[in-house]
């Protein structure tokens, strides 16, 4: 659908009170818009436009209580119940941190564009959520109400943080893809292997990769087998069952745009539903998309304590779906049960590996 064509925001209305059980996401897909085309089409109608001012966000957040934090992607879907405390934003570097026990965010401000506080009403029951979106409509952040939350709270807070304009719509613009990932050469594997072999700590990679000029996904096939091995498909599910089986603490991540959420614990209760994968424990809640897997790796990154060892899952396009670590302190070693699980887990014959 051309920018021309696309629904005036009375019409966007018009098709959400058509399709009311369909989930957001769903519905603007199917109507060409993105979702936060979709939920700013109701504002003065169940949605009030705020500011993504996140240092004002956060600083409210905690007196709002338990609430549900949830940041996805298209293959992954993570939620965590819990309390947004602990939260600071860096001046140097501009970005901001939960380090709560259950909500544990790394959150990059300059590409919150849009955000919303939404009220749904089904049946009886009303549901509260803000909902935060990137320059192109796509959401990075949300935070659903839960009963025990504290309501008075979040209403000051959207209060705080409502914006003057509460005309229904918004312009959203396409985010420019950044600058293409060199192919590589040997002079770039062995630069790449000098930088990774002498990595202190696991966050400098992120900075290789950007000096590099080098996808993540482009890093790990080109680094050779002592820093990261291709595994088979199924090795997430077998590492799924071992943690569940030896209760083993682990690290989940999955990341947007703007956002990545962690969770660190043990996990219990996985299910399978179609080409789902779930985990629906008491405070976390993942959702994941089997059939978009098109590459696992284990990568293995070297800092001051040793090294730690990571599973990672790209779609087809090459993108990070989600990472899993064991889960360890600064200062610690990474734990022995989950290095033996990772080298354990069927490797594909390098050869075969992409």
């Amino acid at each position: 659908m051309t920018v021309e064509a696309k629904l005036a925001p009375e019409d966007i209305r018009r098709k959400r009170a058509e399709n009311p059980k369909m989930r957001e996401r769903d519905l603007a897909r199917v109507l060409g818009i993105s979702e936060a085309e979709l939920v700013a089409a109701h504002c003065g109608s169940g949605a009030v436009r705020i500011e993504p001012r996140v240092a004002d966000f956060l600083t409210g957040m905690e007196a709002v209580g338990t609430v549900m934090a949830l940041t996805r992607n298209e293959s992954a879907v993570h939620e965590k119940i819990g309390v947004y405390e602990k939260a600071s934003v860096s001046v140097s570097s501009g970005n901001a941190v939960v380090l709560g026990d259950e909500i544990d965010l790394r959150i990059f401000p300059s590409r919150w564009a849009h955000a919303f506080a939404v009220e749904k009403r089904d049946g009886e029951e009303v549901r509260h959520s803000l909902q935060f979106f990137d320059q192109s409509g796509d959401a990075v952040h949300k935070v659903h109400l839960r009963p025990e939350s504290n309501l008075q709270a979040y209403r000051k807070l959207v209060e705080e943080l409502a914006a003057s304009d509460q005309t229904p719509g918004v312009s959203v613009s396409e985010i420019k893809p950044g600058e293409a990932a060199q192919e590589g050469g040997q002079a770039v594997a062995d630069t790449l292997r000098e930088r990774w072999s002498a990595m202190q700590d696991v966050h400098q990679f992120v900075g290789i990769l950007r000096a590099l000029k080098l996808s993540r996904q482009q890093a790990v096939r080109m680094i050779g087998e002592e820093f990261a091995w291709q595994i088979d498909a199924g090795s997430l599910l077998i590492m799924m069952e071992q943690v569940v089986n030896s209760r083993i603490p682990i690290m989940c991540f999955v990341g947007s745009r703007g956002c990545i959420q962690i969770h660190s614990g043990p996990i219990a209760n996985v299910k399978s539903m179609g080409p789902w994968l779930n985990v629906m424990d008491p405070t976390f809640h993942l959702h994941l998309r089997l059939d978009h897997i098109a590459e696992v790796w284990a990568v293995r990154k070297p800092n001051s304590d040793g090294h730690v060892t990571s599973l990672e899952a790209y779609d087809a396009a090459g993108h990070l779906i989600i990472q899993f670590f064991g889960k360890r302190h600064e200062g610690e070693d990474e734990r022995s049960d989950w290095r033996t699980l990772m080298e354990g887990l069927p490797r594909l014959p390098r050869a075969t590996a992409a």
